[in-house]
C-alpha cells in the first residue's frame, strides 16, 4: 500500500467517523456498500449467521469486502441472538439487510419494532425487485402518481436476473447483435451497493435533522432501470433525425452511443485487440481524423448533420475500421498517447492493474473512487 493510497484514505476517513453501522447483509451488494462506508470512516459491525457469510468460500473476495469490519456470528432463529442484535441496534445509526421482504418482521427486526428502541435508526434493505403489496388498493404511490403494484417482491434472483428484468442486459449487444454476457455485476454494485449508500446517507442526514429514522427498500432492478436514462431517449432521437418518425424502438447496437456513430465506437486492431474511440464532439473527431491522416473525413460528423443512416457515415466507419486494422494495439497506443481526442486502448484487467492510473491500489486491488483535493 503506497503513501498516496494511505493519504487518500486518511483524508476521507474522517467523513463518517462516529457513524455506527450494523451490517446483516451477505455475498456482494451489501458488503460492498458497507465497505464503502468503512472506507469513509464508519464503524461497521458485520453480523453473520452461524454458518458464516456464503462469500467466505471465495477467500480473497470476502477479505476485500470485509476487512476492517468487526464481526459477530449469531443464530438468527434464536431469540437470545435477536436480543443481542437489538442491543447493538439500540446504539446504531444504520442497519443494512439483504433479506427478502417480510423476513425482518419474522425475525422481530422490522422497522416498527426497532424504532421503538431507537427512533433515529435508518434501516436500508437491499432487495432484488423492491417491495409492493399487490393485494392492496392502498399501495404506496410512486412519484408520478402510479401505484407500486407487482408480484415480484418475493421472487429469488441474482445479478443476471435483475439486469435481465430491468432491460439493461438486452442493451449489452455485440456489433452483430449477439447478446453479451457481462462479467461485472452491474445490478449488485451500481443498482445495489451504490444506490444503497446514497439512500442511506440521505436518510441519516434527515434523521439527524428530524430525529426520525426510516426504512428504505432499495430495488436493484428498479435502480438499474433508472440508470438507462440515455437509451430511453436516444432511440427516439436517432429515429427522428434519420427520418424514421418518433418510434423509440431501436436495436442497442444501432443506438446513438451503441456503435452507430463512426466517432463513438470500438475499432479492432491488427492483433484482434480494440481501440475505444469516444470522439463524440466535432473538435475531437476532427483531431482524430488529423491523427489518422484522414482529413477528408473531418466534415463527416453528426454535429454537421451526417447521421448514422447516411452513406457518408457508413463509409467513414469502414475507412476508420480499415485504418485501425492495419496496425497493432501497441502501435495505436503509442500514436494516441500524446493526443487529446478521446481515444484509448481497451485494457485487460491485468493491464489495468499494472497501469500508472492504478498505482495506488491497495493489497486487495481496491482503489477509492474519490480523492480529496488539497
Amino acid at each position: 500500500m503506497t503513501d498516496m493510497h494511505l493519504s487518500n484514505h486518511d483524508q476521507m476517513a474522517d467523513c463518517l467517523q462516529g457513524l455506527r453501522v450494523i451490517d446483516l447483509t451477505r455475498n456482494l451488494p451489501g458488503p460492498f456498500a458497507t465497505r464503502l462506508l468503512a472506507d469513509l470512516g464508519a464503524d461497521v459491525l458485520k453480523i453473520e449467521p452461524k454458518q458464516g457469510d456464503p462469500a467466505r468460500v471465495f477467500g480473497e473476495l470476502f477479505a476485500a469486502l470485509n476487512h476492517g469490519k468487526m464481526t459477530e456470528k449469531h443464530d438468527f432463529h434464536d431469540p437470545k441472538a435477536i436480543e443481542a442484535i437489538k442491543a447493538h441496534l439500540k446504539k446504531a445509526d444504520v442497519m443494512l439487510d439483504s433479506f427478502r421482504p417480510g423476513v425482518l418482521a419474522e425475525m422481530g427486526l422490522d422497522a416498527k419494532t426497532l424504532h421503538v428502541i431507537n427512533p433515529k435508526l435508518v434501516i436500508v434493505s437491499i432487495t432484488g425487485y423492491g417491495v409492493a403489496d399487490c393485494h392492496s388498493t392502498e399501495d404506496a404511490d410512486s412519484e408520478d402518481g402510479s401505484q407500486v403494484n407487482h408480484d415480484w417482491a418475493n421472487k429469488a434472483g441474482h445479478d443476471i436476473n435483475f439486469m435481465a428484468m430491468s432491460g439493461v442486459l438486452d442493451q449489452l449487444k455485440t456489433a452483430q447483435g449477439e447478446q453479451a454476457m457481462p462479467n461485472i455485476q452491474f445490478a449488485d454494485l451500481a443498482g445495489g451497493s451504490d444506490t444503497a449508500v446514497i439512500a442511506l446517507l440521505a436518510a441519516v442526514f434527515a434523521a439527524q435533522r428530524t430525529g426520525r429514522g426510516r426504512h428504505v427498500a432499495v430495488s436493484m432492478t428498479h435502480s438499474l432501470y433508472n440508470h438507462m436514462v440515455m437509451p430511453k431517449v436516444t432511440g427516439k432521437l436517432i429515429n427522428s433525425l434519420s427520418g424514421n418518425g418518433l418510434n423509440d424502438t431501436l436495436l442497442p447496437q444501432h443506438d446513438f452511443l451503441g456503435g452507430a456513430l463512426p466517432c463513438y465506437r470500438l475499432y479492432q486492431t491488427a492483433d484482434q485487440r480494440y481501440m475505444a474511440v469516444g470522439a463524440l464532439e466535432l473538435k475531437f473527431w476532427q483531431g482524430l481524423c488529423q491523427v489518422l491522416e484522414l482529413p477528408a473525413l473531418k466534415e463527416t460528423h453528426w454535429q454537421l448533420g451526417i447521421m448514422p443512416n447516411r452513406p457518408e457515415s457508413e463509409a467513414a466507419t469502414n475507412t476508420i475500421a480499415e485504418k485501425f486494422a492495419s496496425q497493432t494495439l501497441e502501435h495505436w497506443q503509442c500514436v494516441f498517447a500524446a493526443t487529446d481526442v478521446c481515444v484509448t486502448p481497451v485494457l485487460s484487467l491485468h493491464e489495468a492493474k499494472a497501469h500508472p492510473l492504478f498505482a495506488h491500489q491497495d493489497e486487495h486491488h481496491a482503489i477509492s473512487g474519490w480523492q480529496q483535493v488539497n
